[in-house]
This record gives C-alpha cells, sequence and structure tokens, in this order.
C-alpha cells in the first residue's frame, strides 16, 4: 500500500486541515456566540439537540463542549446544564473594542475562577433562602413574616 493514508475513526491524518465533528459543533456554537445568537448566561443546546443537529454521537458532543469550557466559552451549572460564559467583551462586530483579545474567551483559568465565584454566589444565596425556611418552619408560621 504506497501513498494511502488509513485514519482510525475519529482521527484525521496529519496535516489534512479537515476538522473533526466535535471541531466543527465547538466553531459553530462559538459562532452563535459570537453573532449575539448565544448570550452570556443563556442556556447551550442540550446534548440530545446536538446530536440532532449535527447527526452526532453522544460522545462526540461531550467533546466539542468539554472544549468549550475549557477555552472559556461555556460554563456547566449541575444540574441545569451548560451556559454561555460571561466575558467581558460582546460580539465580533463591536464598534468599541479593538485587536484578537477583545473577542477571543477569557484564559482558560480565569474563566474558571469567575464560573467558581458565580457558583459560590449562587450556592451562598440558596444557603440564605433555605436558613430562611428553616427558621420560618421552626417558629411555626412556615412563612417568613416582616
Amino acid at each position: 500500500m504506497t501513498g494511502l493514508v488509513v485514519a482510525r475513526r475519529g482521527r484525521r491524518p496529519a496535516g489534512s486541515g479537515v476538522p473533526l465533528t466535535f471541531e466543527v459543533i465547538a466553531e459553530t456554537l462559538r459562532e452563535r456566540i459570537r453573532s449575539g445568537g448565544l448570550r452570556p448566561g443563556d442556556a447551550l443546546p442540550t446534548q440530545a439537540v446536538l446530536m440532532r443537529e449535527f447527526g452526532a454521537a453522544s460522545l462526540t458532543v461531550q467533546k466539542a463542549m468539554a472544549l468549550l469550557k475549557q477555552d472559556g466559552w461555556a460554563i456547566s451549572r449541575p444540574g441545569k446544564g451548560a451556559f454561555v460564559a460571561h466575558h467581558d467583551h460582546v460580539a465580533d462586530n463591536a464598534d468599541d473594542l479593538d485587536g484578537p483579545e477583545a473577542t477571543a474567551p477569557v484564559g482558560g483559568t480565569t474563566a474558571r475562577v469567575e464560573a467558581l465565584e458565580r457558583a459560590l454566589a449562587e450556592a451562598a444565596q440558596q444557603i440564605a433562602d433555605l436558613r430562611g425556611r428553616v427558621e420560618a418552619l421552626e417558629t411555626g408560621s412556615g412563612k417568613r413574616g416582616h
């Protein structure tokens, strides 16, 4: 077999330049975010929706989502799904921003720290709400009185 390159499933020959399906899914979602079709805080399409849209396997969609999270474009909220990460920048066509740093996602570590800070603030609020409910139940009123 001379000159024939046989690629294993899920792999591309080195230098082929053809993106894999998970890369196509990730780039499509990044473009939807850049264009404003998906805004910070919006829920990303579910795994089932992406599987149908791209004709992709579950693992392929999971790899795309992992790539978006790693690159700071998305965050996960356990039990709620994946959401567009909040950034200090907006879509590519923003008039008030210049240079590639204006449209690149926040660095992976920075995005993770910001996501953790938001999750912590949300958890603290949930704890405060639960504490209020418990106190109301303990007083026998069943409601918070003012």
